[in-house]
């Protein structure tokens, strides 16, 4: 078990790295040639953010055509291990796959996916490797708002970032459904449109996620939701974790160079990328302004991204309010997942409210008594 004393850091896997390098290094010689030798350097994982699949980071050389050692710098993302009070339910690597290739045919850039093993004997759980992008990614701790590039530039390079991420997911949004097969990305639940499919698959996520302790605010969320349910004018494909933490821009500019992290993506409509790119900031920027800092009160704004949205892709934004709710209630399931996992790994002690795991609390309270949008 990895050691989880004196840091504030949750722990995010018990998986020893020397054992995953040999183990890695093994199953590379069957997928190149025979006599390739490969060489995988020292495993590392990044601590700056990203909490559920887990990230390796490595170098990989091997004996080309040639005879000459080629190979590359590669991440390798894999399913967590069951022992480790994973984020999600189930992590399906392939979807992942699948859904990065469908969403380079868009023109956004995503990485090259090298070689997908299911065999969870392998590793220990289902993994994939792509080819490693130089840039930089706003990090979550510490936070990019008051840390970091994002923080150091001017307005107006946060507003060429914000608007090049809002054209990355219009791009996203104009796959061609009819052209390319989405039906792997439809959740699997009951529903009779994209929308309904995804609210019923987020309800069974919050069963799974916290079954013992249920959450009021949590409860009247999804009620609050189903009773204001909002216009439905699209179907496309949802990155998912549309946030700038999951995009890596150039190290000199502000311009995307990879579009990452999948694992949340399925089919629904234009607004719910929208709601969670402008939650997510909003949930960092409550929690500064709550410490009595300043944060980046006008970067990624919901008005802003709709406009920008509508202006690049031609349509319409609608009810994007129902969405940032929609956002925080989803964002709420997943930190009281993860309180409870740092609870498992001793790192935090149990609350006697359940709500209290949703360090968000004040924010979903006051978009459902509707205090929120009056601030």
């Amino acid at each position: 078990m990895a050691e989880n004393e004196n840091t504030d850091s949750p722990v995010r896997t018990s998986r020893d790295d020397s054992v995953l390098r040999e183990k890695l290094q093994s199953w590379l010689g069957i997928q190149l040639p025979a006599d390739a030798a490969p060489e995988v350097s020292e495993i590392s994982s990044p601590s700056e953010s990203g909490m559920s699949s887990e990230t390796l980071l490595f170098e990989a050389t091997w004996k080309g055509k040639a005879g000459f050692r080629e190979g590359g710098a590669f991440v390798g993302r894999m399913a967590p291990s069951q022992e480790d009070h994973p984020i999600f339910p189930a992590y399906d690597l392939e979807m992942q796959a699948r859904v990065m290739r469908l969403a380079a045919k868009s023109g956004v850039p995503v990485p090259s996916v090298r070689w997908l093993e299911l065999d969870e004997n392998v590793l220990g759980a289902a993994f994939f490797i792509m080819d490693r992008i130089a840039g930089r990614v706003p990090a979550d701790v510490p936070t990019y708002s008051i840390e970091g590039f994002v923080k150091d530039a001017s307005p107006q390079e946060r507003r060429r970032l914000q608007d090049n991420t809002v054209s990355s997911i219009a791009k996203i949004h104009a796959i061609d459904l009819e052209a390319n097969d989405g039906s792997f990305l439809e959740f699997p639940v009951e529903g009779k449109t994209a929308l309904a499919r995804h609210v019923a698959n987020q309800r069974a996520y919050y069963e799974w996620a916290i079954p013992d302790r249920p959450s009021p605010l949590i409860e009247r969320a999804f009620e609050h939701l189903e009773e204001s349910w909002p216009n439905e004018t699209s179907r496309v494909v949802s990155w998912g974790d549309s946030r700038i933490g999951n995009v890596m821009y150039g190290n000199d500019g502000f311009e995307p160079v990879a579009i990452l992290d999948w694992e949340m993506a399925g089919l629904g409509t234009r607004e719910l990328d929208l709601g969670w790119l402008s939650f997510m900031h909003t949930f960092f920027q409550k929690l500064f302004e709550g410490m009595g800092m300043d944060g980046l009160p006008d970067f990624l704004r919901a008005d802003d991204l709709a406009e920008t949205y509508q202006k690049m892709s031609g349509h319409s934004v609608e009810d994007l309010r129902w969405y940032e709710t929609y956002a925080a209630l989803r964002h709420a399931i997943i930190m009281s997942r993860i309180s409870d996992r740092m609870i498992h790994f001793g790192q935090a002690e149990p609350t006697e409210d359940p709500d209290d795991r949703i360090p968000h609390r004040a924010t979903l309270e006051g978009m459902l008594d509707g205090s929120f949008w009056h601030d």
